[in-house]
């Protein structure tokens, strides 16, 4: 569980975060949403250690991220799964490497240890007999799932995803979605997922945390959503004629 207390970050003379609270939970596909220049960005960079507030706290698993040593803050950082925008996988090295990365940085395992844990996740993201591959041998769907993998070789506590389907058709997008959902739920991870994506909100969104101008403008699910007067988050999610639609459906079937 991670319980994010009243943070602020800034940069120079512009405060990016100000005061934001909120709480993600094992098993849980939560979402970050907001406009561009909201925040989310900065608020997920600070989640996973990359940014530091400098008001405020966030507490990993009772562990309060003022107060980690470097030890702790080592054992935090083997905790963590990864997926970037951009899958940000090696070019150089074939999809077994990639993904054997973490075990090799972070382990003292043996190489047929590793193999076994690489081929299992492999397997998890069906992807089976892709070891060999190199990422441009693979279309943008199965480089993310590969990514995934990556993400989860170390069978973290907590995994952050930014943007997972950015650059991806629809259809790709909806697998990736559900693969993440899938994999938090049997795994009970805290998942949290930067995202502009709203049919992400719509399918896996069991906790949505919406910001606007550095604040927390709306907190709620998929379903509470499709009920909300916030005008804000109105404006935002139902921008398209399609959600206005659905939402309008909806509210008149209640």
């Amino acid at each position: 569980m991670i319980e994010v207390k009243n943070i602020y970050k800034g940069f120079g003379d512009s405060q990016i975060l100000k005061g934001i609270s909120a709480s993600f939970h094992p098993g849980e596909t939560s979402l970050i949403i907001g406009q561009s220049g909201s925040g989310k960005t900065v608020f997920l960079k600070s989640l996973v250690g990359l940014h530091s507030p400098e008001k405020g706290t966030i507490v990993y698993d009772g562990r309060v991220n003022t107060e980690m040593t470097i030890e702790d803050k080592r054992q935090f950082r083997q905790e963590i799964g990864m997926v970037f925008q951009g899958s940000a996988l090696f070019d150089s090295q074939t999809v077994e490497e990639n993904v054997m990365f973490p075990l090799k940085m972070f382990t003292k395992q043996s190489y047929e240890e590793m193999i076994e844990r690489v081929n299992f996740v492999l397997n998890r993201v069906n992807l089976e007999n892709s070891n060999l591959k190199f990422p441009a041998e693979l279309s943008g769907g199965m480089q993310k799932r590969v990514a995934i993998a990556r993400a989860i070789v170390m069978n973290p506590k907590y995994l952050f995803c930014d943007e997972p389907n950015s650059g991806l058709d629809p259809n790709t997008a909806i697998v990736i979605d559900n693969l993440i959902q899938e994999i938090t739920d049997e795994y009970k991870i805290t998942t949290v997922i930067n995202t502009h994506d709203m049919n992400s909100v719509m399918e896996i969104g069991e906790k949505i945390v919406f910001l606007k101008n550095g604040t927390k403008e709306w907190e709620g699910s998929n379903q509470e959503i499709f009920k909300t007067d916030n005008e804000a988050v109105v404006n935002f999610v139902y921008s398209s004629n399609l959600f206005k639609k659905v939402r309008t459906a909806y509210l008149n079937e209640k």
